[in-house]
């Protein structure tokens, strides 16, 4: 769904551009919170003179510490009539400090249609523009809205956000332009989690996909259940098989000139996990519309990477498929022959997602030739248990790879924390009647899902450069907070697009 907020710089002050809400910075200084107001884009400078009491004396009354996201507001005539004002916390100006406060400035001004802030405020300003880069995204985030109700529930998100750049000069129309696909990239990805599995079956997915590729430019293939029979996919369709809804995989390709590396995404698209004949308890399956979410922020990355310039020759493959309950249904003890000719021998159905991204896999290592792999999927119970909700695991084959995207991951919000491939653990996925077993066969280490599910992946990558990032606990959020809306996240599309556009 489109952004119901848009977000431009504009020529003037923040208190000539006809907001109904104006922000008025306020930065946690040495000692202590400090009010900053000044160009571009200043307040008025009889300011004091116009509000309750002066700006200090406000900012000590609501005993405002300026950390990051901080609000008090109050009513103000700035010269143009009575508007809201209010006092935003922006920390030390970070662009993470940035990213809160504008996911705090949108979620204040629901309701409105307009709000306004100085763009000389610290953070906003800056010659690098990752301050205004982030503010743009916290902002457009906060705002972003998925419904299917038939009329609006709570009040509408602010229909627009200014950036008051005095006489013009140093406008971060740049910036803002940068944050602004960045944030769409991860709505796109929130759009596709967040629409009802009923909808939502491999073949919409699949549709999905190919449209959000030709909108970018970009080229893409999809296989069907008779493709996938053909050229050996045993694995998509052992998963795929007990549905009434068949398969799919899709590539994507994006291509730049002069690209002097090849970096492969691989997503787990299972539009809905019942958990197959392993069958979920009822509370765990109501959340398993969500389980496609590593495939769609792949889309929503592919979707970007021509609007950020990135020089990298990039290819998404997205394995999709619906894990259902049915008397076609795979049972445990089947034994599934992959792409690339191994066999994989199914002791639970509901470890299904690293079945159909082991294809995507083995076809990324026979028929891409990738300098670089990376996959991303709501995979295991255990990373969140392990991390919580509010980070994302990371194994990875390669220590600058692993830096790499922990770095990027800071730098977008989404923090990472790198996991262990335990070589000791590596036999718990040997099976004795298949080369490989999809879950732990032994309980002499207790039961390490997370690592287990990471080494089955290793057994696809080649030995190529690879990195997997189990979303389980951020790829859903139950509340509105922050950045966040209750629904999707699309963690970890914004951390990938940083890395590749690096």
């Amino acid at each position: 769904m489109p952004f119901p907020t848009q977000i431009h710089p504009v020529v003037g002050s923040a208190a000539e551009a006809g907001a109904d809400l104006v922000a008025v910075a306020v930065r946690a200084g040495a000692e202590g919170a400090e009010p900053v107001g000044g160009p571009p884009g200043g307040l008025p400078d009889d300011l004091d003179a116009r509000l309750p009491a002066p700006l200090a004396e406000l900012v000590a009354h609501y005993e405002l510490s300026g950390r990051a996201g901080e609000t008090a507001q109050f009513a103000a005539d700035l010269g143009g009539g009575l508007v809201r004002v209010a006092l935003l916390g922006i920390g030390e100006g970070t662009p993470a400090d940035m990213r809160t406060a504008g996911a705090a400035l949108a979620r204040l001004a629901k309701g409105r249609s307009r709000a306004a802030i100085p763009a000389g405020a610290p953070g906003l300003a800056g010659d690098s523009g990752e301050g205004a880069a982030a503010f743009a995204e916290g902002a457009l985030l906060a705002s972003y809205r998925f419904t299917l109700a038939s009329a609006p529930k709570g009040p509408e998100p602010v229909g627009e956000i200014a950036l008051a750049c005095g006489d013009g000069d140093g406008k971060p129309v740049e910036a803002v332009r940068r944050g602004t696909a960045l944030a769409r990239a991860a709505a796109l990805a929130r759009d596709l989690v967040n629409t009802p599995s009923g909808e939502k079956d491999p073949a919409w997915l699949a549709g999905r996909a190919a449209e959000a590729a030709a909108d970018a430019g970009l080229k893409a293939r999809v296989w069907d259940e008779d493709d996938l029979e053909r050229e050996g996919f045993g694995a998509i369709l052992g998963v795929g098989q007990g549905s009434s809804r068949p398969p799919r995989m899709v590539r994507i390709d994006y291509a730049p000139e002069g690209a002097d590396r090849h970096v492969v995404l691989v997503g787990k698209g299972i539009t809905f996990d019942t958990g197959g004949l392993s069958l979920k308890p009822n509370d765990n399956m109501k959340l398993m519309k969500t389980d496609m979410s590593g495939a769609a922020v792949v889309v929503g990355a592919m979707s970007a990477l021509g609007e950020l310039g990135c020089r990298t020759r990039v290819t998404g493959l997205l394995a999709v498929a619906e894990n259902a309950v049915s008397g076609s249904a795979q049972r445990p003890g089947d034994v599934l022959t992959t792409y690339g000719g191994r066999t994989v021998e199914v002791l639970n159905t509901d470890a299904e997602g690293r079945l159909v991204m082991a294809d995507a896999l083995d076809y990324a290592v026979a028929e891409l030739e990738p300098d670089v792999l990376v996959d991303v999927a709501t995979l295991t119970g255990a990373a969140k248990v392990a991390l919580g909700t509010g980070m994302g695991a990371l194994f990875a084959t390669d220590d600058a790879l692993a830096r790499a995207l922990l770095e990027a991951g800071e730098r977008s919000g989404e923090p990472l924390w790198r996991l262990p491939l335990t070589e000791e653990y590596a036999d718990t996925v040997r099976s004795r009647v298949a080369d490989l077993a999809n879950i732990g066969t032994s309980g002499d280490y207790g039961h390490p899902g997370a690592t287990e599910a990471a080494l089955f992946l290793r057994e696809f990558t080649g030995g190529l450069p690879w990195a997997h990032l189990d979303v389980a606990g951020p790829g859903r959020s139950m509340s509105d907070q922050g950045l966040l809306t209750k629904g999707g996240t699309g963690f970890a599309t914004r951390t990938l697009l940083r890395w590749l556009e690096g």
